[in-house]
């Protein structure tokens, strides 16, 4: 079989076809939040609202901005230490979350805005937008290099849908806290890849391994991507927290967990090389970890310390899971995860899940205050006769069914990328730029094969 990765008719047929599905469904279901809405004049004076400064635009927009600069830069520049996939890292990234944006307003909506027939969007809908694309931007970094643009539109659709399902389960029915998505996104998004990549297994990778690995050049990009991460991670885990004491909390032990992760992945990449040098693989990811693994804790009381320990355990961990977990997925479980998705966002999300778990459970009126302790988890309503050991329970179950529904997902969606139409490249052919984009051509020379699939070397 011979591999047609010529997307001239295919890539733009699918883009257009989804640009235009979104405009007709955004022109029957979508209307602005009464924030944005130009009766907001007549309804400032009904909510006895006197400044125009108390429009939640002023409150959740600097939130947005630096949550909309980690999905389109952050992740975008931290896949770019591919030697020759540059291009492709940033340029997939930016089509998938664009169009991931449009189709979360729509599923999010559903589920969470939907009244009298319409979709009411303000800016936090698109602030939980950016969220549920980053879930996407994760489970990209395990099938980075492999796939196609359209095979990644497709995964977007899929996934964005299944992630709007797992996030109405956990948050409205489990009603559980996850203020920085430890398994909303991370879990969830990790799994889902991982089982993609799973699926999707090339035997004859090994054949593009040259190109697998960065250059001196790649890897700074990449640490742009890494800094800009790091440096927003406390905005993205306190963006949707409720305005006040919640939403400082969750900045402060997102900082101190961020902190703390870095001075613990320097000091195991430097212990781990036989001669004490440092591997910007684990300076580029590593680090991140401790935003990822507070995320579920993040508006709880789970104090400066507490969130300098969480973030001293996953640097250790994510550091020892780059060295010795990836290699051993790949050989031994047929796991080819090219930026390492299981040990940023993987592991340090269940950790974040389980922390928020404990955190829960172990909530009281002593460290809460009884009025801060029913505010906090929304003890009221429904969960008026809830205890904190009940809320640990149901944290613990968001977990599992984060998992469960990333695991099936993926199979189903994995399948379905299988099919041999989508304009994938073949296994010498991986991690390239020049198979669909124009690249110099000094790029071009001896940057690919022909995309025969008869020709296969043997195996060494």
């Amino acid at each position: 079989m011979a591999w047609n990765t010529n997307l001239r008719w295919r890539l733009p047929l699918t883009c257009l076809l989804l640009q235009v599905a979104m405009v007709v469904l955004f022109g029957v279901f979508v209307r602005y939040d009464p924030d944005a809405d130009a009766h907001w004049i007549e309804d400032k004076g009904a909510r006895n609202l006197s400044n125009d400064l108390d429009n939640e635009f002023y409150y959740r927009y600097p939130s947005f901005q630096d949550v909309h600069v980690m999905i389109f830069v952050g992740f975008g520049f931290l896949m770019t230490f591919l030697q020759r996939y540059g291009y492709s890292s940033v340029g997939f990234n930016f089509l998938l979350a664009a169009f991931g944006i449009q189709w979360a307003l729509l599923m999010q909506g559903w589920f969470h805005s939907f009244r009298d027939g319409y979709i009411f969007i303000g800016v936090e809908n698109l602030i939980n937008a950016d969220f549920c694309v980053g879930s996407v931007c994760v489970a990209f970094g395990a099938i980075l290099g492999k796939v196609s643009p359209i095979q990644l539109l497709i995964m977007t659709l899929f996934q964005v849908t299944l992630f709007s399902v797992n996030e109405f389960i956990l948050l409205s029915l489990l009603e559980v806290k996850d203020a920085g998505g430890s398994m909303t996104i991370h879990t969830f998004g990790a799994y889902f890849g991982l089982t993609v990549t799973w699926i999707l297994y090339r035997p004859n990778l090994y054949l593009s391994k040259e190109r697998e690995g960065p250059v001196y050049h790649s890897d700074l990009f990449a640490m742009i991507g890494t800094l800009y991460l790091w440096m927003y991670w406390p905005s993205f885990n306190s963006a949707v927290s409720n305005h006040g004491d919640a939403q400082h909390r969750a900045a402060i032990n997102t900082y101190c967990s961020l902190a703390a992760c870095v001075l613990t992945a320097v000091a195991l990449s430097s212990a781990l090389h036989k001669k004490g040098k440092l591997d910007m693989v684990h300076i580029q990811n590593a680090t991140l970890a401790g935003g990822v693994a507070v995320g579920t804790a993040a508006e709880m009381m789970l104090m400066p310390y507490g969130s300098l320990i969480v973030g001293f355990i996953c640097g250790i961990v994510s550091t020892l899971g780059f060295v010795y977990l990836t290699p051993f997925l790949k050989s031994h479980l047929r796991i080819q995860d090219t930026c390492g998705i299981h040990n940023l966002h993987g592991i340090p999300g269940i950790i974040g899940g389980i922390v928020g778990a404990v955190t829960a459970a172990c909530a009281n009126t002593d460290v809460y205050g009884e009025e801060g302790l029913v505010h906090v988890f929304d003890f009221k309503g429904s969960k008026k006769n809830w205890s904190p050991s009940t809320q640990g329970g149901f944290q613990a179950a968001g977990i599992f069914v984060s998992l469960a529904m990333a695991l099936v997902g993926g199979l189903i969606v994995g399948s379905i990328l299988k099919i041999p139409i989508w304009g994938q490249a073949a296994d010498e052919n991986c991690f390239e730029d020049a198979i669909y984009w124009e690249v110099p051509e000094e790029h071009k020379d001896n940057a690919l094969h022909h995309e025969d699939s008869t020709l296969k070397p043997s195996e060494p």
